[in-house]
């Protein structure tokens, strides 16, 4: 019955009287029945590439709150390992990656449709999840959009600028976009899989959009996704996409149509009111509570959530977080959150 399910119902463009609603990072550091299962995995990478643990960790808050979808844990720097880059995770610090700096580093990339073999464990992580799911709960898969895992290909990890992107960008924009060209056949060859294996909606992260300036923004987020997304709705035309240009701006206005998604994920940085009236116009709206209230909590956050839902309750909505969910948030106010959106 997957016509039923709220979360197809909106992206396919309907109004619903309640939002559907799910939640960036909803499996994670926030919930202690997720640091049991990462301990017994050992460490990140290995909780990615175990199946079972993974779909473990990706069920636990779809029993806990029962969001109207899941989305598969993995990670956005799974693509750039698949293609030959070393990662590795600092304890405290975050992801390390090998660089990608000359044109050697870029020669020694695996093509694009090299992945499947290393990804593998991913695509049976999205099997089991297919099967196990509640059959009210749409499982979403994802992936991070080419700009943004660029970043940590070049810089060879997170910067606060995405220097390193931008000065190769600059400094040899051949090979810069021979890198760009190179993730973004990798993701779709990645998402097409995550399809194939049960996947019913994709979503495009891109984190670092907002740092990309004028035509760059164009060229280097928008096209990119424009084309991901072409090359999966030839293949998949009944799969809905999600990409979120974080950091856009008024630079939201009109992405539904420049990406050709069916949905716009806004961060907090915009108002929904103003995105109802720029945004929503063009199609389904998911956003955009700031996750500085699963922390917080309180009257602030059930005001801010019933704002939201009130400004963008005129067309297609998916109530969720501006950014991800942090590890220092409550279990206590997500449910807080998910009482306010069902409830009024």
């Amino acid at each position: 019955m997957t016509a039923q399910k709220t979360i197809l119902r909106a992206l396919a463009g309907e109004t619903l009287p309640t939002p559907p609603i799910w939640m960036m990072r909803q499996a994670g550091r926030y919930l202690p029945e997720y640091k049991a299962t990462r301990a017994q995995a050992g460490d990140f990478l290995s909780l990615c590439y175990n199946p079972d643990l993974a779909a473990e960790v990706t069920l636990q808050p779809i029993r806990r709150y029962g969001f109207d979808a899941a989305i598969l844990f993995a990670d956005i720097l799974l693509v750039p390992q698949a293609l030959g880059a070393d990662l590795w995770f600092v304890t405290g610090e975050g992801p390390r990656l090998s660089t990608i700096t000359s044109q050697g580093d870029f020669d020694k990339l695996k093509p694009a449709a090299a992945i499947h073999d290393h990804l593998s464990p991913v695509y049976e992580t999205v099997k089991i999840l297919s099967r196990e799911l509640p059959d009210e709960t749409t499982l979403i898969g994802f992936a991070g959009a080419p700009w943004t895992v660029a970043t940590y290909m070049i810089a060879g990890q997170g910067t606060p600028d995405q220097g390193p992107a931008h000065a190769l960008k600059a400094e040899n924009t051949p090979l810069f976009e021979a890198v760009l060209d190179r993730i973004t056949q990798a993701t779709i060859h990645y998402l097409s899989a995550q399809i194939d294996a049960g996947a019913e909606v994709v979503k495009l992260f891109d984190s670092w959009a907002g740092s990309l300036k004028d035509d760059d923004f164009i060229n280097y987020s928008i096209k990119p996704m424009a084309q991901i997304t072409a090359a999966l709705k030839a293949k998949h035309p009944d799969t809905p996409i999600i990409a979120f240009p974080r950091g856009a701006g008024e630079r939201y206005a009109g992405t539904h149509a420049a990406i050709g998604a069916d949905c716009i994920a806004i961060d907090d940085g915009v108002d929904a009111a103003w995105a109802a009236a720029n945004v929503q116009t063009g199609g389904c709206v998911q956003g955009n509570l700031k996750s500085s209230h699963m922390v917080t909590g309180g009257d602030d956050l059930i005001a801010e959530t019933r704002r939201i839902c009130q400004a963008l309750s005129k067309g297609p909505h998916i109530f969720n977080l501006g950014h991800g969910i942090t590890p220092d948030a409550s279990p206590d106010n997500v449910s807080l959150m998910i009482e306010t959106v069902r409830g009024g």
